[in-house]
């Protein structure tokens, strides 16, 4: 399901970042503090509706779960990658999993996929954002 988060307000040249996070509550959180700082956002609560919503709209940027049911990060990176459109979309894989095993680390960043820990706090995420957004 791909959710539209309202951006009544934010200028029409905003950049767009899109969350996809099966965790409705952290996708809306994300949303919430991403556009209160003056980004475009949409939501997907799959990685079928991410892949979905990215081929549509080309986000400027994507923020992404790792664990999630069916598809997980790594699976939905691997399929964006091989979208031309979306080759060269910075992506930033999210996770609370501090174990995760190193050759899945060296996948996701040779994927183009930088790698952040939960909890991530509003200055956290705003400066990921930034980062994605300027690379």
């Amino acid at each position: 399901m791909i959710v539209p988060v309202e951006t009544r307000g934010v200028d029409a040249a905003t950049r767009t970042i899109l969350i996809v996070d099966d965790d409705r509550s952290v996708a809306d959180t994300f949303a919430r503090m991403l556009k209160l700082e003056g980004f475009g956002v949409m939501t997907a609560l799959s990685a079928d509706a991410g892949l979905a919503a990215a081929r549509a709209s080309t986000p400027d940027a994507i923020i992404l779960d790792m664990r999630m049911p069916i598809t997980n990060g790594l699976q939905f990176l691997r399929q964006v990658r091989q979208v031309p459109s979306l080759v060269s979309v910075p992506v930033a894989i999210v996770t609370g999993d501090y174990f995760l095993a190193e050759p899945i680390q060296h996948e996701l960043r040779s994927l183009g996929a930088s790698i952040r820990f939960k909890p991530l706090w509003l200055e956290d995420l705003i400066a990921l954002a930034k980062t994605l957004i300027n690379a």
